[in-house]
């Protein structure tokens, strides 16, 4: 979940002219957001419905038309596309492509099982989620660490310095992203607190995804251009 944000700040950093930070979160995330659209279409159902039942291990879901491999080509082509035409840039395009499939290959280390079409199909990933939950969380604690290592790096090699407090709000976002994966890797929010069961909806799994990435995407689109100061 928090990984993929970290290839979106590398590729601004090192394309953003003529684009904007927010087009490589959405393209980052590209595939999961179109996973939420697929799930209300009917297309790709998650479960469990409750969110508060919710694990990393439990959560089922045929991502087939979102997340694998073939229809994958496809939404790259969406991105690049999108990226050509509204920057009026190919290489801005063709970077928010390679988010694309670079989300695939994130999720093929660290992430749910995704096929080549349909479950009938070979595997194009691990399924760490759901065979290994905790090796999955530390491939992506250790992705974000370098990433983000990386990064920090290379603004201060360009001569960008940040502020103590905009350094921790973006790498406390990748902090509380991993955290919170720990939490519900195997234990649901129900069976830690003793949740009574209820339905007010606003516990709905899918709802409350949409929340997080989309809280996620206009956190960092804030927090990264802001507080620079040039040496």
């Amino acid at each position: 979940m928090a990984g993929h944000y970290t290839t979106a700040l590398i590729a601004n950093q090192k394309f953003s002219k003529g684009a904007t930070l927010l087009y490589f979160l959405i393209a980052s995330q590209f595939q999961d957001l179109m996973w939420f659209t697929f799930h209300y279409l009917g297309f790709e159902v998650t479960e469990p419905s409750d969110v508060f039942n919710t694990t990393l291990s439990n959560m089922t879901v045929n991502m087939v038309y979102s997340h694998d491999l073939l229809p994958l080509l496809f939404w790259a082509l969406v991105v690049f596309l999108i990226g050509k035409l509204g920057f009026k840039d190919t290489k801005v395009g063709l970077i928010g492509a390679g988010l694309v499939i670079g989300h695939f290959i994130l999720d093929f280390f660290s992430g749910h099982p995704h096929h080549i079409f349909g479950e009938e199909t070979p595997e194009a990933g691990l399924g760490l989620y759901a065979s290994n939950v905790f090796l999955a969380i530390a491939i992506e604690a250790i992705f974000c660490l370098a990433t983000l290592w990386y990064f920090f790096r290379e603004e201060s090699k360009n001569g960008i310095q940040r502020t103590f407090n905009n350094k921790a709000s973006i790498i406390g976002l990748f902090v509380f992203g991993i955290v919170f994966m720990l939490s519900i890797a195997t234990t649901s929010f129900r069976e830690w607190f003793n949740i009574p069961e209820f339905d007010f909806g606003f516990n709905s799994n899918v709802p409350t995804l949409i929340l997080t990435y989309a809280g996620m995407i206009f956190y960092l689109n804030y927090f990264v251009p802001k507080l620079k100061i040039e040496k």
